[in-house]
């Protein structure tokens, strides 16, 4: 059997492995038990944006899930097998480190106990002036008498920045997981008796936001947070001097594995993320939010506005990544709380399985079988992938959606077609919408333009038909558009170091002018600049939005995995070839056979 087929074949075993996916998680009661809720959503703490020290007492490996309750009586244990009364737990909770640093600044700030279940108590510190802002949080066990955990600052309110064991993906990052997948991405290119490239660099960077991950897992974020950003630089500026023509690789791209051994592994890959999806992963706020949205859909409620409190704002994202739970809702159901959501399990493998089915088809269709397999691999094997899996967020649907828009870039209408899905997914994708209209080859005439203007119109006007019947659009821009551009978060540079506000909008209308400078320069194209390109407008907006988190890495990452591998010459080519081709006339699907596989894995022998 060829591979490709048998690549086909791995897909097709895939998407049932979705449906066969949902039902074991809605049968098992491994991810219901100890399930850990992250928001990541949270209502933002009024306080300064500077943010305080963290957590000098024990910190617990789990979020205190229950509800906080005011204690009414200082001096009576509550009921529920309490034996501390709230007066007790007040003199423990002041003891800690980190509170009496706080109210050294706070002089004035007034204590409240609260109750979260037996063992927990909870004892949060308000500011004097009006309204109160929330100072510091502390929980103190019952049983022990002792602090668990001490917050200040933004992990007051974010809970998600606290570092819990597991919050997001559970067990993808343990190192003994994580580490081999990063091996493994890289295992394939390594220089084997070979001078390392400028390729090896770039896996290297693409691998380094585990850093940042690293200290967001252990509640850093002042060190998380701006670690993120070289990485995010180099991207962006390897990208724009791809684009432009620079730092193309002078040599075939080659592995030290041969590429039907690659196609092997995809299988074993796959099963495995597919596996630790079911066995142990966690649906955070994203995953729930495509739940309830597509319930909301179903009976016809409107989608935006009146969301239920333990997913207050999940309404923040597009209709179409609403659209896409239905399915998976009217099959597996849901309970109406926040349980295992074998609904979301369902949604979040299948859009992991049609974003690596679309890197397959777009390396085919540029180079054949050999590249689509190797782009295939990257998606695979790529370990922030996984933590997007892992999460069971939306993410990779824009990952999906944005795969297929290259993969359609020979067509005006299905690239506009594909870029109004990807913008209303998660929008920050629309500022791909001038480059999907440049499209390749020469500047689009005015019959490409229109079908592209009038399938991307005519595509936004259908997803935003449920909203616009229900009346909704006033609650679609407050709990979508206005609150993704106001809210104030600790997750990037400018909400939590703060002050950068003049630098923020600057980096902003750059980013603007970027993309639609890139709709014009360079002047003819082809689908690797055009993936490239891509890769940069959304790293570059990436780097100026107020909210970022790891799983936005793969609304990138498949461009800029064909922008690096696709760029390399065939062997006897000359150094621009592959660049310079503009793919106006697309490789047949069938070329090139695998017998060419033996020039991806092997140096080509030297002219005599």
């Amino acid at each position: 059997m060829s591979t490709p087929r048998t690549l086909a074949s791995l897909l097709v075993c895939c998407v049932m492995l979705v449906l066969a996916s949902g039902c074991a998680v809605g049968a098992g009661s491994a991810l219901a038990a100890g399930r850990t809720s992250v928001s990541s959503v949270s209502s933002v703490s009024s306080a300064s944006t500077t943010v305080t020290d963290t957590v000098t007492d024990t910190v617990t490996s789990t979020v205190a899930a229950g509800t906080p309750v005011l204690v009414t009586s200082q001096t009576t244990p509550p009921a529920g097998g309490y034996r501390l009364d709230a007066e007790q737990v007040l003199a423990i909770a002041s003891r800690s480190r980190v509170v009496k640093a706080e109210l050294r600044r706070h002089r004035h700030a007034e204590a409240y106990e609260y109750t979260k279940g037996y063992p927990e108590w909870q004892v949060s510190w308000f500011s004097d002036q009006k309204p109160q802002k929330e100072l510091v949080q502390v929980y103190v066990d019952d049983e022990t008498g002792k602090v668990t955990q001490a917050w200040t600052g933004f992990q007051v309110a974010w809970t998600m920045a606290r570092g819990y064991n597991g919050a997001f993906g559970r067990s993808v990052n343990d190192w003994f997981i994580w580490i081999p997948l990063c091996l493994l991405f890289v295992a394939p290119f390594i220089p084997w008796r070979r001078r390392p490239t400028l390729l090896h660099l770039d896996l290297l960077m693409l691998l380094g936001f585990s850093i940042s991950l690293a200290f967001f897992n252990h509640a850093e974020i002042g060190i998380s947070v701006p670690l993120v950003y070289p990485f995010l630089l180099y991207l962006l500026a390897r990208m724009l001097a791809l684009g432009l023509g620079r730092g193309i690789p002078r040599e075939p791209l080659r592995t030290i594995v041969p590429i039907p051994w690659l196609a092997v592994a995809i299988v074993f890959l796959m099963a495995f993320r597919i596996g630790l999806n079911v066995l142990n992963s966690n649906v955070i706020d994203v995953g729930y939010a495509g739940v309830i949205g597509a319930t909301k859909l179903i009976h016809g409620q409107p989608l935006y506005g009146h969301w239920p409190p333990d997913n207050a704002y999940g309404d923040t994202y597009g209709p179409v990544s609403y659209f896409f739970y239905v399915p998976f809702r009217l099959i597996f159901g849901w309970s109406g709380t926040w349980d295992s959501l074998p609904a979301a399990h369902a949604a979040a493998i299948f859009f992991d399985v049609i974003t690596l089915g679309g890197l397959f088809l777009v390396g085919r269709r540029l180079k054949g079988s050999a590249l689509g397999i190797l782009l295939a691999y990257g998606w695979a094997a790529y370990p922030f992938t996984l933590f997007t899996l892992s999460s069971n967020t939306n993410d990779a649907l824009v990952a999906a959606m944005v795969t297929y828009a290259l993969l359609a870039i020979t067509s005006a209408p299905a690239r506009g077609v594909f870029g109004a899905l990807a913008g209303l997914t998660k929008f920050a994708p629309f500022a791909l919408a001038p480059l999907l209209l440049r499209g390749i080859g020469q500047r689009p005439d005015r019959r490409q333009i229109l079908q592209y203007c009038a399938a991307f119109a005519l595509v936004v006007v259908i997803c935003m038909v449920p909203v616009l019947v229900k009346h909704d659009l006033h609650s679609f821009w407050h709990d979508s558009i206005a609150y993704q551009s106001d809210r104030v978060t600790p997750f990037s540079i400018y909400g939590l170091w703060g002050g950068l506000g003049f630098l923020q909008h600057l980096l902003q209308g750059a980013a603007v002018a970027l993309a639609l400078v890139v709709a014009v320069l360079p002047g003819r194209r082809g689908a690797m600049h055009v993936a490239a390109f891509g890769a940069a407008v959304l790293i570059a907006l990436q780097l100026t939005v107020n909210y970022w988190l790891y799983p936005y890495i793969v609304w990138f990452f498949p461009l800029v995995l064909v922008a690096l591998f696709a760029s390399h010459p065939e062997p006897g080519q000359h150094l621009y070839a592959a660049w310079d081709a503009v793919d106006e006339q697309p490789a047949p699907a069938s070329t090139p056979t695998m017998p060419s596989v033996a020039s991806w894995s092997t140096p080509p022998p030297s002219s005599s």
